[in-house]
């Protein structure tokens, strides 16, 4: 529900001049609240990709003036600016607030718009909006009027979250990262549809070659893409081709097992040429996506080469590149941060219960947040309690000696990592070791 340019922030409290590093949501949702005053105008937009609705209230959710839908462009957003500023005169209003449900991307624009011009923005939870729309008319009935006042009314009740607008290599991060997540998809697609070919034309292949990606593989489906090209030929012939695309050929026992299986291969017989040309154009496109995963993967290490913080998150063995790119486009500065629990609720990893009276329910993580980091977090953990010898360390314990589950303790070192990240980013330390060992 949350949109890669809002961020969940909590305030810092102090007390005796400490920092308390603890926070509350209620805190938080109290805070909100009493921002709105009786100054404020409050103006509720439903987002659209070509026409957007805006309706404002008061501070108590009285209605001032009518709904204006306008279009999703600058003279659209002029329109809006005209019909806020007479609202603003007409009922006596010196503060404006605006809240919007981002809707897939089609609110970017406004959104950059209103920072340009110095109004303030506020996201609501498109599952909010979902489950507050019947409070005024008791009714199930649902169009975009009526979200945008359903919207204003949860701005006013504190319903809602801070945008903030990550600086430019966050953003830059956001679109390689997204860009590359699309291009991994159409590798893996060219990669089954050549598995799909070896099964119908080649099926003995996969027996000589465990990987058809591999770069023996890949020079043989290229030099000989059928087997009745290798039929005919001698070990020496093989390895002549393999040569013709490989610096350093492959063994004489591969080359030999080809050929047999070649020659006793159940393929389906006929359409050798069109079946020649197929696997061809499979292979052009894996390497036209493998080129552009290599020059998305170089500009993001140039781009983490700006971040400050990434250099030192790096000494965390099991961060690499791919990691860091990923975890700053989901989550943004992470010095921005209060509290690496923040990071976890972001993420949908904090923890909900269901219980009532004597009755006790399961507690489970809400997946209320970023799928995409919370994949993050669990992947990475994953990956490092197999070579972070810390986080090895800790795994084995929480399994040995507190008698957790894998999975339990798994999600129980995401929330370690989430406020070690966001220690180091603010602190800007390196990974200690010392402080990532388990209790004696």
């Amino acid at each position: 529900p949350y949109d890669e340019r809002c961020l969940l922030r909590q305030p810092q409290h102090h007390k005796e001049g400490a920092l308390i590093m603890k926070f509350k949501q209620s805190v938080k949702q109290n805070q909100r609240i009493e921002r709105i005053t009786s100054h404020h105008l409050i103006i509720g937009i439903d987002i659209a990709k070509f026409k957007h609705v805006a309706r404002a209230t008061d501070y108590r959710g009285i209605e001032r003036g009518s709904y204006l839908v306008f279009s999703n462009d600058l003279e659209g957003y002029e329109k809006l600016y005209q019909w806020m500023q007479a609202l603003m005169l007409q009922f006596n209003k010196t503060n404006v607030i605006f809240g919007v449900e981002p809707t897939g991307h089609y609110w970017f624009n406004l959104a950059f718009w209103l920072k340009e011009k110095l109004l303030e923005l506020v996201l609501v939870n498109p599952f909010q909006v979902k489950r507050n729309k019947e409070n005024r008319d008791n009714s199930p009935t649902k169009n975009d009027v009526k979200d945008a006042l359903v919207i204003a009314d949860m701005v006013k009740n504190g319903y809602y979250s801070e945008t903030h607008i990550h600086a430019e290599p966050y953003r830059a991060l956001r679109q390689l990262v997204g860009t590359r997540d699309f291009v991994t998809k159409q590798v893996s697609s060219v990669v089954n549809q050549m598995y799909r070919w070896t099964d119908m034309y080649f099926p003995e292949f996969q027996q000589v070659f465990k990987d058809i990606t591999s770069k023996t593989a890949l020079a043989t489906l290229a030099e000989f893409a059928h087997p009745s090209d290798l039929r005919h030929l001698t070990v020496e012939d093989v390895i002549a081709g393999w040569r013709k695309r490989l610096k350093r050929a492959g063994s004489r026992k591969v080359s030999a097992a080809l050929i047999h299986a070649a020659q006793r291969t159940a393929a389906i017989p006929n359409c050798v040429e069109e079946a020649k040309l197929s696997i061809s154009l499979l292979l052009q496109q894996l390497q036209m996506y493998n080129d552009q995963l290599n020059q998305l993967e170089e500009k993001m290490s140039q781009l983490l080469r700006s971040i400050p913080t990434a250099k030192l998150l790096r000494t965390i063995k099991g961060m690499n590149d791919i990691t860091l790119a990923t975890l700053y486009s989901e989550a943004g500065d992470l010095g921005g941060f209060t509290h690496g629990n923040q990071v976890l609720r972001l993420a949908g990893l904090h923890l909900s219960e269901n219980s009532s009276g004597t009755y006790k329910g399961e507690v489970k993580i809400t997946k209320r947040g970023r799928p995409g980091l919370r994949k993050l977090l669990f992947m990475t953990v994953f990956h490092m309690v197999s070579i972070n010898p810390e986080f090895r360390a800790l795994h084995q314990y929480n399994k040995q000696v507190k008698n957790m589950k894998g999975m339990k303790s798994i999600m129980k070192l995401c929330g370690k990592l989430a406020r070690m990240l966001v220690a180091m980013a603010k602190k800007h330390s390196v990974y200690d070791i010392n402080k990532v060992t388990v209790a004696a």
